[in-house]
């Protein structure tokens, strides 16, 4: 992503199929990085988890295939939780129920049982005559993945979000009306928190599109709507959170008002900065950082792609309006990331306000490859490498994109490919 960039080959998402083609059950539609950056997981619409581990002592991104487990239904949101002993679990829901997954690492096996035998089967107790002490012996690494929860029946509508909450102890999972509360430990019982349902489904005016809690008060959540608004919660002044604390919200530009506002302002992703001090949004045309602190217009705002603003009428007709771009923030919260069209993403520097556009492709995805900065023109002059509106592909697009917790690495999933990139950022938006 500039002059000095790394990048690693692109991880086929597909291999575990025997075919070239991309079929529906291929599309990636969730990565997620664990705590440390170490594992990379990924969800598919064939209902498929496959987590990558970063090879020991690389300097390079280097991630290799590690376990894929099968569930039933495109996942929608992987969400790890924080690791507290040698295994490692993660949380996936698909539109209805919520499952923890155990991921453990075995390199030694246990040998010398006095009451089995080497099958695992029980011995005649007659037949025991001493005693002996077990001993660990080596074997080859073997990575378990077990199922170890399924909350389920809790959600009639489709499941948007899931989020873990900094009490390492509940997380809640949102779905178009409804945000419900639960206990990792407790499968058969969840608390509704919020409820925009109305009486009458007829008056029926905005649904829930993304939620999250805040990473260091375990009392703080935000929602985000198709409004374009987000509420802020906070679940010590009730147990129902029908009543916001915050409501952040831009008003509307009458001059930009048109057929199309309403859908364009729908927010597609919200994310709490690491700090905890700002919120991240995207909706279709632009990403807009908040301040928790005011609450009526947001702080900043980035121009995704307004090219697209004259091409609305189309992308109505062809149902692409309507696609869900998540976005991401760096580690230390001075750039935010996120995807467009034409297998293109975006970086902005909040520091500089420089911004750079890139693009995942295989001709990109060869090690030490330079990532060459694009441009899309509407018209008028053209540079030798400027890409045209009218040409742009819109059935490549980058949806869902993720940031290593504390270095330059980033992974983008592009329909049935993953790509992991590498970046010295301060060259590539400085430079």
């Amino acid at each position: 992503m500039g002059e000095d960039t790394d990048t690693t080959r692109t991880l086929n998402h597909s291999f575990l199929r025997d075919h070239n083609y991309v079929t529906e059950a291929d599309i990636i539609s969730t990565v997620e990085f664990n705590h440390t950056g170490e594992l990379l997981a990924t969800g598919d619409k064939g209902g498929r988890v496959v987590i990558f581990q970063r090879e020991p002592e690389s300097h390079e991104p280097e991630f290799d295939y590690l376990k894929s487990l099968e569930i039933e239904e495109k996942i929608n949101k992987i969400r790890w939780l924080p690791q507290q002993n040698a295994a490692h679990f993660l949380l996936s829901t698909n539109d209805k129920t919520v499952k923890l997954w155990k991921v453990s690492e075995r390199d030694k096996r246990p040998e010398g049982y006095n009451l089995k035998d080497e099958e695992g089967r029980m011995k005649n107790l007659s037949t025991v005559t001493s005693l002996q002490v077990p001993v660990l012996k080596p074997m080859d690494l073997m990575v378990e993945v077990s199922p170890r929860r399924v909350f389920a029946n809790a959600h009639t509508y489709h499941v948007n979000s899931i989020s873990v909450n900094s009490d390492h102890e509940t997380y809640m999972s949102a779905d178009d009306l409804r945000i419900n509360l639960w206990h990792l430990g407790i499968t058969n019982r969840s608390f509704n928190i919020v409820d925009i349902k109305p009486v009458n489904m007829e008056d029926l005016t905005e649904v829930i599109t993304a939620a999250e809690f805040h990473p260091h008060h375990c009392n703080l959540l935000v929602y985000s709507s198709s409004k374009g608004t987000l509420r802020l919660c906070d679940m010590r002044e009730a147990a129902l959170c029908d009543k916001h604390s915050k409501l952040f919200e831009e008003p509307e530009d009458p001059s930009n008002r048109s057929f199309f506002s309403e859908i364009i302002s729908s927010v597609s992703d919200v994310k709490f900065s690491h700090s905890g001090r700002y919120l991240l949004t995207r909706d279709y045309l632009t990403a807009k950082v908040w301040d928790l602190n005011m609450e009526n217009k947001p702080l900043e705002i980035y121009q995704v792609h307004e090219y697209l603003r004259s091409k609305l009428c189309s992308l109505y007709e062809n149902d692409c309006i309507f696609d869900k771009f998540e976005c991401v923030w760096n580690g230390s919260d001075s750039v935010i990331m996120t995807g467009a069209y034409n297998n293109f993403f975006r970086m902005f520097d909040r520091n500089t306000n420089r911004d750079v556009t890139l693009e995942a492709s295989r001709e990109s995805s060869k090690p030490r490859a330079v990532l060459k900065p694009r441009r899309v023109c509407q018209g008028g002059k053209r540079r030798k490498d400027d890409i045209s509106v009218d040409s742009l592909d819109f059935t490549k697009k980058i949806l869902h994109t993720a940031w290593h917790p504390t270095e330059n690495i980033i992974a983008i999933a592009a329909t049935n490919n993953l790509y992991i990139f590498q970046d010295k950022l301060n060259q590539e938006m400085h430079g």
